[in-house]
């Protein structure tokens, strides 16, 4: 079997692995003992002092001793059991049906299992130590590696403490980095200037290294900047081998995760291949199951340098990563949606308006469920602790009638951290209205100013919350707004959201960013508290136009709140104006420019089917192309296929006359025009439903 080129990466990697004499030594002296001595090492330091290289190193060994290496890395897990367990029993590589618990306990061999960035699992940390660790097999070592000590959890425990080692990391001695330089066939003379600078930093020397690399003449001259990350970094990125390697390194610093597939789409190139493999051959970026992403140092150094320096390609580099996962949003669903969900968002991060509204720190992941018969005391806890008994008994009136409705998030120990209550409707009822005034109000609402058409509903976000910070920044109240926006492409017929907030004013910024819409005449009290509310009108600014929308605002430092979003204002027709429209359009088929004053080129079909921004002559041409779609797919059905044939002689190919076109498809002229009127009637059903689906 031909060698993978991660087996050539990972030998090079590990020939150049220098130092952690003692660290390696006690991991060798588990190795050669028949049961482990220890059943957790703790590997912990600073970020790039080396944690990810010591694990690699660590598997290594395992596999020259016939131990099971099983890595995972934190950063591709939601910290939940069950992504924790799925990947896990990913990692074992198991066709059976067994649990990876009973696989491991199967195994007459003994098995390591890895978990890279422990910080990221800090929700699932007593999931781990009090359920999880104890059904390990004890021919099973758990290795983890983090940023911080251990939680005291760990710690105090007197059962578990004696099974646990803990493994600090620092810097690499002189002896040690000097060896590393020469590894890296960096010249002797140049030695003390580079310890003087790094200090021995793993990350700083290995940067060092690829900097000389690129050119054999290169001296290293220590600057007086005191950031070594970012030195290095500005010289490497001067030095990279041609302008392609350079957009490579810089697109993978922006996106939270880079992929072939999308670096062709920044790159405009048919094949990324190449320049794939150099970025996963380079000292600081690290790669998983879902692509490449650098250091953490690296990242933020390179973003905030390519941004100062060069703007203008900063923000290009944003317009073509949108490009692609607006391309992805509208070929997703439920999980994988979410997940490009998540790194659209990421090219957010930077903004001031949208920063401090989200929690973008590190092990900050919680992860959701539904809500479970158990939950809801403590839901209702958490709720009436915020809101008061009052809200808490309204909500008891939803979590009865409508618990399936409630998104759950969790924690440490799958403890409820926050929930989300979303209910989607068609109508209010009498019965509603009677409980629920933030309904009544929405619904009156909605009969004056914005009806729904048949086949419409709305959304209404009754309750969002986290249980320590109630509406405010945290990774609970992320995990909620991007779960809102994934309602927002995800339910059929979706017209309008009413987001309450406790405190308006303090997300007014947040909200006009996101083109919610302050509705005084919508707030309600609930008791002796008010609530102002927040809407959008989807019609008017459907989800792909709305993203369209928020990339126009993405990269602007200083956002103008008075200023009318230059997005195109969608027409909402109802169904009889609609019908009408569809057949004056079809009248208009072969006469392209008599449809320049459709309302339909406004319509939710048609913007939804085109670029935010197309012209007129685009967006006729995608309204006559819809029109000829619906048509077409008549032809298929045995019952439907005379109405296409009617439609063609009219419309698409027409005859001279209704009646040639009659006497062409030998039907008698009452028969034609009865055949006439139920294939228009079935082209505008099919397309009134691709208008209020969205």
């Amino acid at each position: 079997m031909a060698s993978r080129l991660a087996d050539h990466l990972s030998a090079a990697r590990r020939r150049r692995f220098v130092g952690r004499e003692t660290e390696r030594a006690l991991f060798q002296a588990a190795l050669n003992t028949e049961k482990w001595p220890f059943f957790i090492l703790h590997v912990f330091g600073p970020g790039g002092v080396g944690k990810t290289t010591l694990l690699q190193e660590f598997a290594a060994l395992c596999q020259t001793h016939q131990i099971t290496p099983l890595s995972l890395d934190a950063r591709h897990l939601d910290p939940s059991p069950n992504s924790f367990t799925l990947a896990l029993q990913l990692a074992l590589g198991s066709e059976t049906s067994l649990s990876p618990l009973d696989a491991l306990a199967a195994q007459s061999q003994r098995s390591v299992i890895f978990i890279d960035t422990y910080e990221k699992l800090n929700p699932l940390d007593g999931w781990l130590r009090e359920v999880f660790l104890p059904q390990l097999p004890e021919n099973v070592l758990l290795v983890m590696a983090g940023r911080e000590a251990l939680a005291a959890g760990w710690r105090i425990d007197p059962g578990l403490n004696p099974f646990i080692r803990t493994m600090p990391l620092r810097n690499l001695n002189p002896e040690e980095s000097r060896t590393y330089l020469n590894q890296r066939e960096v010249s002797a003379e140049q030695h003390q200037s580079v310890l003087d600078f790094t200090r021995g930093h793993p990350l700083a020397l290995s940067l060092i290294a690829d900097v000389l690399d690129q050119r054999e003449d290169q001296q290293f001259v220590p600057g007086e900047a005191p950031d070594v990350i970012q030195t290095l970094l500005e010289r490497f990125v001067q030095k990279v081998p041609s302008p392609a390697h350079r957009t490579a390194l810089e697109a993978c610093a922006l996106f939270h995760l880079t992929t072939e597939a999308l670096l062709a789409e920044i790159l405009q190139v048919a094949n990324s291949r190449e320049l794939f493999d150099w970025l996963r051959s380079l000292s600081f970026i690290q790669y998983g199951k879902e692509g490449l992403f650098p250091h953490d140092l690296v990242r933020d150094v390179l973003c905030a340098d390519l941004q100062w320096r060069n703007p203008d390609w900063y923000a290009e580099l944003h317009h073509r990563a949108r490009v692609y996962y607006m391309k992805r949003l509208q070929q997703t669903r439920s999980d994988e949606q979410r997940r490009v969900l998540v790194e659209y968002i990421y090219l957010h991060r930077r903004n001031p308006v949208v920063r401090p509204a989200f929690e973008w720190q590190e092990g900050g992941n919680v992860w959701s469920d539904t809500a479970r018969a158990g939950d809801v005391l403590e839901l209702l806890t958490m709720l009436a602790r915020h809101e008061g008994e009052a809200s808490a008994k309204l909500a008891a009136y939803w979590f009865e009638r409508n618990l399936n409705s409630v998104q759950v998030f969790r924690g440490d120990k799958q403890k409820p951290t926050g929930f989300l209550m979303t209910l989607i409707l068609e109508s209010v009822t009498e019965d509603i209205r009677r409980h629920d005034p933030a309904l009544e109000k929405a619904w009156k609402f909605l009969q004056r100013q914005a009806p729904l058409r048949a086949g419409e509903r709305f959304i209404y976000f009754r309750y969002w919350l986290a249980g320590e910070t109630y509406q405010a920044a945290s990774p609970t109240q992320s995990g909620i707004f991007i779960s809102m926006v994934q309602y927002y492409f995800a339910t059929p017929g979706l017209a309008f959201t009413f987001l309450p907030c406790a405190n308006p004013e303090i997300w007014a910024p947040v909200a006009a960013y996101a083109d919610l819409v302050r509705l005084t005449e919508t707030d309600f009290e609930v008791g002796g508290r008010r609530y102002g509310i927040y809407g959008h009108d989807w019609r008017a600014v459907p989800p792909m136009a709305w993203l369209e929308l928020l990339a126009a605002r993405e990269l602007s430092q200083r956002f103008d709140y008075s200023v009318a979003p230059k997005t195109r204002a969608t027409v909402v027709l109802s169904e009889p104006d609609f019908a009408e429209a569809i057949h004056e359009a079809l009248r208009a088929y072969s006469r392209p420019n008599a449809l320049r004053k459709s309302p339909l080129l406004q319509s939710r079909l048609v913007i939804a089917q085109s670029d935010g921004m197309a012209d007129e002559s685009e967006r006729i041409a995608v309204l006559l192309e819809l029109i000829h779609q619906a048509a077409k797919s008549l032809e298929t059905s045995p019952r439907d296929a005379k109405l296409y044939q009617v439609l063609y002689r009219t419309y698409f190919n027409p005859a001279e006359s209704q009646e040639i076109a009659a006497d062409t498809l030998h039907l008698a002229f009452s028969t034609y025009r009865r055949y006439l009127k139920a294939g228009i009637e079935r082209v505008t059903e099919i397309l009134w439903l691709k208008e209020i689906s969205g």
